[in-house]
């Protein structure tokens, strides 16, 4: 829904009187978006991705191929998140998303590498045995760099912050925060 001029402490209040169990919020600067907040309800924590490299389904060209968007619930690949603070998003971004069944043929990769998590959305069919496997993107696909973790939802001014980068206070480039 567009959020219009809407406060964002009654938008959390609306979802949490309806028993809604998350709050994302995309941000968006002329018509591209930039940023991400994930709040999960009742009591937090709350992330705030970046977002970079966005192509949504409507950026797609090859309409036909792609088809219509599954509504089954998604097997989830998390890739290269070793460290707490890995862990700990992967945690975040996992409970978006319902426990799928078995044969669902829909695939949702977060992938990290340099502290940027890949987004990918794909649909396989088998055509054969095992090894015959065809990987068909259906988008959207984009990049997440995280900047913040609140313990609180994101109403709450006087929340505790669990962990904020600090880009400046890093003193070698080649520390990954999120994994290897």
């Amino acid at each position: 829904m567009n959020r219009g001029g809407q406060v964002i402490s009654e938008i959390i209040e609306t979802c949490r009187s309806h028993d809604f169990t998350d709050v994302i919020l995309v941000h968006e600067n002329r018509g591209v978006p930039d940023g991400i907040v994930i709040s999960h309800l009742p009591f937090g924590p709350t992330a705030y991705f970046g977002l970079l490299n966005v192509v949504t389904r409507h950026d797609i060209k090859d309409k036909k191929s792609m088809g219509t968007m599954s509504e089954a619930y998604p097997h989830l690949i998390f890739d290269k998140f070793s460290t707490k603070l890995g862990e700990r998003t992967v945690n975040i971004l996992k409970h978006l998303f319902p426990v799928p069944k078995p044969d669902t043929k829909r695939i949702l990769t977060f992938a990290n590498q340099s502290d940027y998590i890949s987004f990918r959305h794909h649909v396989y069919e088998k055509h054969g045995g095992p090894k015959s496997i065809e990987l068909k993107e259906v988008g959207p696909r984009f990049e997440l760099r995280l900047y913040q973790i609140k313990l609180g939802t994101m109403d709450q001014d006087e929340a505790q912050i669990e962990w904020v980068i600090k880009p400046y206070m890093n003193t070698s480039k080649k520390r990954t925060l999120l994994g290897d």
